[in-house]
């Protein structure tokens, strides 16, 4: 694990370079992937049309929940917004965005209503997720595969309320799991068809980093960008941001 915010974290990073001088990196980060997955998976229109219409979706949930117009959102509602947003995956409770943000329970408790009252189909597919669990005993990614919770129906509290953030969870960082492997057999076959000297050097989560020839660059790119983008449809669009630098840190994002 490399986290670039730490000053340790950046300077191993920058340690990690291309194999020849006249080679480059080139990163492949997929946007904001679970929360598009979640888009997709609950089929709410909100949630929806915010991805395709290209919007900040932070500022978005922000602007819904404080009832704000978006240019009056300001950096810590945004944050605010974004904890709700990625918490709501992982099954997130008033307790737990209350002790994250320095708040009150019962202010933690108003902005989760006021998510689920301005993405109800959010609402309604977590629901659906945890009574499939407790009726079936799994819950599946996009492309099938099963995780079986059988603690979903524990006479346990605490084993049945973690299960329940598992069914939850498991399809939409399932399914982006399931997204990047198959990326990454479509992109190996498309490279051996080219014949290209690129190569996939490192998968980090939603991330893809390649060693390129320079004359490759702008066919990688492309290559790689449409099958990232393209391997499994969705109904809202799925983006991948690129980055090209001689090392790891040093990298910047090319259209």
């Amino acid at each position: 694990n490399l986290p670039i915010k730490g000053e340790i974290g950046r300077q191993i990073r920058k340690a990690i370079i291309a194999s020849g001088v006249d080679n480059f990196l080139v990163s492949f980060d997929y946007s904001q992937i679970e929360l598009r997955i979640l888009a997709h998976l609950s089929g709410d229109s909100q949630l929806i049309n915010a991805f395709k219409n290209d919007q900040d979706i932070h500022i978005t949930t922000a602007s819904l929940i404080y009832g704000l117009d978006q240019g009056d959102i300001d950096s810590k509602m945004r944050e605010v917004a974004k904890r709700i947003n990625f918490g709501i995956i992982y099954g997130l409770s008033s307790y737990g965005l209350s002790r994250d943000l320095g708040i009150s329970q019962e202010e933690a408790s108003d902005f989760i209503d006021a998510y689920f009252s301005r993405y109800p189909g959010v609402r309604d597919y977590i629901l659906s997720q945890i009574e499939r669990a407790k009726k079936e005993g799994y819950v599946t990614t996009i492309l099938g595969r099963r995780r079986y919770i059988p603690e979903i129906n524990s006479n346990n509290s605490g084993m049945r309320q973690f299960a329940e953030r598992q069914a939850i969870n498991t399809p939409v960082q399932g399914s982006a799991a399931d997204l990047i492997k198959k990326a990454m057999v479509d992109i190996f076959c498309e490279i051996r068809n080219s014949g290209l000297k690129s190569k996939l050097i490192l998968q980090i989560h939603d991330e893809l980093v390649f060693e390129v020839p320079e004359p490759e660059l702008d066919e990688l790119i492309k290559l790689v960008r449409q099958k990232m983008e393209g391997c499994v449809k969705f109904n809202v669009p799925i983006k991948a941001v690129a980055k090209v630098g001689k090392n790891w840190l040093e990298m910047k994002e090319v259209k």
